[in-house]
């Protein structure tokens, strides 16, 4: 993986524009520790930092061809996962290659079938192509948004990036955010309207989509999309092929120059994962496949069952690990190392985000990097296969709101009386939600409740699951750590999208036709174990450590917290037995302690970026 950035400008000349394109290219340092690259022309700055995986002489970026006097140069961040295919088909229409990498066969599919290319990429991705003797850029980013895209147009200039974060190292982006950013960060947080950058005049590049600018102006359009169409394969059938779709995605995903390792919880997503890689790498004659988990100092004495985390992931991670005989290692995070790792993440991300559930993940794929480049992970199966509990919580389906995110009249009472007069948070939450369901791809003749299930499905896949790729993306990239997600393979997802809610809830349980792919893969306890999601601490000592930073900031009269929330109301749920609740206000895993949290991240984000706010 890798960081991308570049610049357009139709009127002034980048071949001196060195200082700035290396200040694009240098603040993405992070996602790319390996290399460093920036080609200039008088129209275009192009820029590039790699972090090497696959062809370590053959894959410097950026990368130019030229073919039939025509010079092409891409930035790519991504990773394609049919490369070998693809590089068959352009052989036999007369390419040839210097090396082996995937970026040179993806500057070359472009070259010999333009933008129809993106139909033909299975993988993770996003890169801009410039093309000189049209004077032209083109920029993609993968069917469900696992590498991230953003751009932003000021004046004559075009830029695009990444991360914000390079976006803002350019002097003409500035760090202004109007009543709508305010609502993404402060109601629809940590989560982000698809497009949404937040800042002022800032856009990400949605998921399956493309963008071409030129001297004409920008064209953006949608090449995939979900489709919903009847499931016509019977039980057996529907299990078998979730199975070979899985068993092939994960071994695809395990190509690599550098050390390869999963995530592994213990729970079927990781253990599925886990188990492909294991059985892939004893076929090959490799060493054991090495496994990373994660849990919190203490959590053995305070952890407490719930509704949404109903048992702890140790034993499981042991008991898998043992069955795939793999070479396992744990990792613990302490209390206070949390905490302090609240700010690197807001760094990370370049917002507030999911507060320790993001900085835990920082700190977990920071112990990884010293052992491995690449993971799999277990992410986005939930979502694609139905295991949420807002999956069969009636209060959840019948909910007219995202049902991760039930809580915004409880939330919007902690704002200043002023910004909820501003960014009125129930009616900003009500219109993004109205603008997702009339996405929803409608099955003609369904039910109300299969109905209603199909909508929850895509609010998980298009609204709640870009946060968590969002997390995984940035955490991991902060350390140079490339995470794949193997549920995320397009063939995949188009193909559970329609198995109907019955069938994949197979035997009575969630995501019931995986644990039925699953049999014979994995042991008939693992299959059986209920869903529970990515661990958080239970040690009321966190809860007092964020608890007090975060009433400390508000006491603070140069912090911006104070023109944002009601401090009197905050101070009265630190005083409150919610303050340690676990009811969530933001899916399953932010309660209590997360708030205190994320009002320190918030802090973090206004004072670092200089947010202006107007």
């Amino acid at each position: 993986m890798c960081g991308i950035a570049g610049w357009i400008d139709w009127e002034a000349d980048l071949t001196r524009a060195g200082p700035v394109a290396e200040a694009l290219r240098e603040s993405l340092r992070h996602r790319g520790p390996d290399d460093a690259g920036t080609w200039l022309s008088p129209r275009a700055a192009i820029v590039h930092r790699r972090l090497t995986v696959v062809d370590p002489e053959g894959g410097a970026q950026p990368m130019v061809k030229t073919l039939g006097g025509r010079t092409y140069v891409i930035t790519y961040n991504g990773e394609l996962y049919n490369t070998a295919d693809l590089r068959e088909q352009l052989e036999a229409a007369g390419h040839r290659f210097r090396g082996y990498s995937d970026t040179e066969v993806l500057l070359t599919a472009f070259i010999e079938w333009g933008p129809a290319c993106v139909h033909r990429l299975n993988g993770i991705f996003a890169f801009g192509i410039w093309s000189e003797a049209d004077q032209s850029l083109f920029l993609a980013r993968d069917r469900l948004g696992v590498k991230p895209l953003f751009f932003a147009q000021r004046g004559t200039a075009f830029l695009f990036a990444s991360e914000l974060k390079a976006l803002l190292a350019h002097p003409a982006v500035r760090p202004e955010v109007g009543a709508e950013g305010l609502a993404e960060v402060l109601v629809m947080g940590p989560g982000r309207t698809p497009g949404h950058g937040v800042f002022r005049g800032i856009h990400e590049l949605k998921p399956g989509h493309w963008l071409r600018l030129d001297r004409g102006g920008v064209h953006v359009a949608r090449y995939w999309a979900l489709q919903s169409r009847p499931h016509e394969d019977d039980l057996h059938t529907t299990a078998r092929r979730v199975r070979e779709l899985l068993q092939d995605t994960v071994e695809r995903q395990l190509v690599s120059d550098v050390p390869v390792c999963t995530l592994l919880s213990g729970g079927i997503d990781s253990s599925a994962v886990t188990a492909f890689a294991a059985a892939a790498f004893a076929r090959e004659g490799r060493a054991p496949i090495r496994t990373f988990s994660t849990d919190y100092a203490g959590n053995d004495r305070h952890f407490r069952p719930t509704a949404f985390q109903p048992g702890a992931d140790t034993p499981w991670v042991r008991r898998v690990s043992a069955f795939l005989r793999t070479d396992h290692r744990e990792v613990v995070v302490d209390t206070p190392d949390l905490a302090d790792a609240l700010v690197p993440a807001t760094r990370a991300r370049d917002l507030p985000g999911m507060a320790d559930v993001d900085a835990s993940l920082l700190l977990f794929s920071r112990e990884i990097k010293k052992e491995a480049t690449v993971a799999l992970s277990g992410e986005a199966a939930d979502e694609i296969f139905g295991g949420y509990p807002w999956f069969r919580m009636e209060d959840a389906l019948s909910a007219p709101t995202f049902p991760w995110m039930r809580m915004t009249r409880e939330r919007a009472r902690f704002l200043a009386p002023e910004v909820r007069e501003w960014i009125r948070p129930e009616e900003y939450v009500d219109r993004r939600y109205r603008e997702a369901l009339d996405e929803v791809p409608r099955l003609p003749g369904e039910g109300p409740r299969e109905a209603r299930l199909r909508e929850i499905a895509y609010l998980s896949i298009t609204r709640f699951m870009p946060t968590l790729l969002d997390r995984k993306d940035r955490m991991s990239m902060a350390v140079g750590l490339e995470v794949r997600v193997p549920y995320c393979d397009h063939r995949l997802v188009e193909y559970v999208w329609n198995i109907p809610w019955d069938m994949k809830m197979a035997d009575g349980m969630e995501k019931g036709i995986l644990r039925r792919a699953l049999r014979g893969v994995l042991p008939d306890d693992v299959l059986e174990r209920r869903k529970s999601p990515y661990p958080k601490t239970h040690d009321p000592a966190y809860l007092e450590l964020v608890r007090d930073r975060a009433l400390r900031l508000l006491d603070d009269p140069g912090s911006p917290l104070r023109s944002l929330f009601d401090a009197e109301a905050v101070r009265d749920l630190a005083r409150s037995a919610q303050a340690s609740s676990n009811l969530p206000w933001y899916g399953q895993l932010m309660s209590g302690p997360q708030f205190f949290a994320y009002l320190i991240q918030v802090d973090a984000w206004m004072r670092e970026y200089r947010v202006v706010i107007r």
